[in-house]
């Protein structure tokens, strides 16, 4: 799919990927609402594309786990710009480390993570299906194909986030309905630093399990990759190669990649 003339929606656009989104997508000649929690973050991104691509893009505060939330972002996107083409569930949070997260810790990793993707899907899909065409583009998480050190909360909703754009995919995917997933590794952003910065050794070792395994990539290689896996139409956005490679030794022999990651672990967290 060619994204000139589309319309979009970009959660978790203040910034990181989602930012990096909204500058690719209106170079290529779409136009973007702007959506993120941080309704000043969000406002600020809309202005600066707008400033290199006039009457792009309109930013809008929102809080995505809110299916109310959503609907007001396809309303905007309908007046100002037409019906939605294009949606990508960007926002996420890195969660709370160990068991000791709370209900409230998962119920708010689910919601962000993971039913932020449902509900949009939900008010989309049946649109895109009475016109014939849509494209959906999840952001998972390389944690999603593989695991995450330190936050089974991000871990979890990561991997269920891969198995519902998966879901979409098989379900609608002859139907005119596009689904790509994006699973990165470590991409220079807030999210990236969350856990070093928090002063639990569980959240150090998450940060560093990610800035160890590979680049640390700039949120704007990340978009071109997945403008060019959307052209292309393909699933599976890997911006880091090595984690394809990762995912086949992992479902080649289970329990020896289970066995290498509590080694792995251990060099980061001595005594876990």
């Amino acid at each position: 799919m060619k994204v000139a003339q589309r319309v979009a929606i970009v959660t978790g656009g203040g910034g990181g990927i989602g930012g990096a989104l909204a500058a690719r997508l209106a170079s290529e000649g779409a136009k973007v609402v702007v959506a993120d929690l941080d309704e000043a973050a969000a406002r600020a991104v809309a202005a600066s594309v707008n400033a290199e691509h006039p009457g792009s893009a309109v930013g809008s505060g929102a809080d995505v786990s809110d299916t109310s939330a959503i609907q007001r972002l396809i309303s905007l996107a309908e007046s100002e710009f037409g019906p939605v083409d294009l949606y990508f569930a960007n926002a996420g949070i890195s969660g709370a480390p160990g068991l000791e997260a709370t209900e409230g810790d998962w119920d708010l990793s689910i919601d962000v993570n993971l039913r932020a993707h449902i509900r949009a899907a939900q008010l989309l899909v049946p649109q895109w299906l009475e016109r014939g065409e849509g494209y959906f583009v999840s952001t998972a998480s390389a944690a999603g194909l593989l695991t995450q050190i330190g936050s089974a909360t991000y871990s979890v909703t990561k991997h269920a986030a891969v198995g519902f754009a998966e879901w979409l995919n098989v379900t609608y995917g002859d139907r005119g309905i596009r689904v790509s997933c994006l699973c990165p590794m470590g991409v220079n952003t807030k999210l990236l630093y969350e856990g070093e910065e928090s002063g639990d050794a569980r959240g150090v070792a998450a940060t560093r399990a990610v800035t160890s395994a590979g680049d640390v990539l700039e949120p704007a290689q990340v978009a071109d990759d997945v403008l060019a896996a959307m052209d292309e139409e393909r699933f599976l956005i890997l911006p880091h190669a090595e984690v394809l490679e990762m995912y086949r030794r992992k479902g080649a022999d289970y329990d020896r990649w289970l066995r290498g990651m509590r080694r792995f672990q251990a060099g980061l967290l001595p005594g876990a």
